[in-house]
């Protein structure tokens, strides 16, 4: 679940910390900002590192950085915090890099989009087809024994009309399950952008 918290913040978490130190503000002052919240759970770990930094307990920002890289979940995140911890440490240019990450971010997303769109192409037509024409095959058998009741019948023995009943019945609930797996199929493969 982290994973996928600090994956959908992080792009904006990205671009407001470019665009704060693009314009003059310097290090701790953005992850302060970012740190008072609107980024879910980045925002939790940077408030926190700000409190242990304040309190001076966490041992400078270089070492609060390395501790809180540990803790990511996810690539994007740990790329981000190494980043910075490398900006700390030997005063990289960390705007242009920012925006470098920013892009390469902007372009993943798009392509987890795109593939996300591509495997859903079929869910549609797969509900359409268990949704209609499961009904109406069914239907169909519910009626064949009351069509074949007349001289038909003489020649095969029919079903009991409540076992047919029962036949109908489980494999609608069948194909309501199976609409629902396609559904929660679509469901699970969603990105979480």
């Amino acid at each position: 679940m982290r994973k996928l918290e600090e994956k959908r913040e992080l792009l904006y978490v990205i671009r407001t910390m470019d665009v704060l130190m693009s314009s003059g503000v310097g290090l701790e002052a953005a992850i302060h900002t970012i740190g008072r919240g609107g980024y879910g759970i980045i925002s939790e770990d940077f408030s926190a590192m700000m409190k242990r930094l304040r309190k001076g307990t966490g041992g400078g920002l270089d070492k609060e950085l390395k501790a809180l890289m540990k803790k990511a979940d996810s690539a994007g995140y740990k790329r981000l915090l190494n980043t910075l911890y490398t900006n700390v440490t030997q005063n990289t240019d960390l705007v242009e890099t920012l925006k470098k990450q920013g892009a390469r971010m902007e372009e993943e997303r798009s392509e987890e989009v795109e593939k996300y769109i591509e495997e859903l192409g079929g869910v549609p037509e797969t509900l359409l087809s268990i949704g209609m024409i499961g009904p109406i095959i069914l239907s169909i058998v519910g009626l064949v024994p009351q069509l074949m009741s007349g001289d038909l019948g003489a020649f095969m023995s029919l079903p009991d009309p409540a076992v047919i009943s029962s036949v109908v019945n489980m494999g609608l609930l069948i194909t309501l399950v199976g609409m629902a797996l396609v559904g929660l199929k679509a469901h699970t493969k969603d990105p979480g952008l």
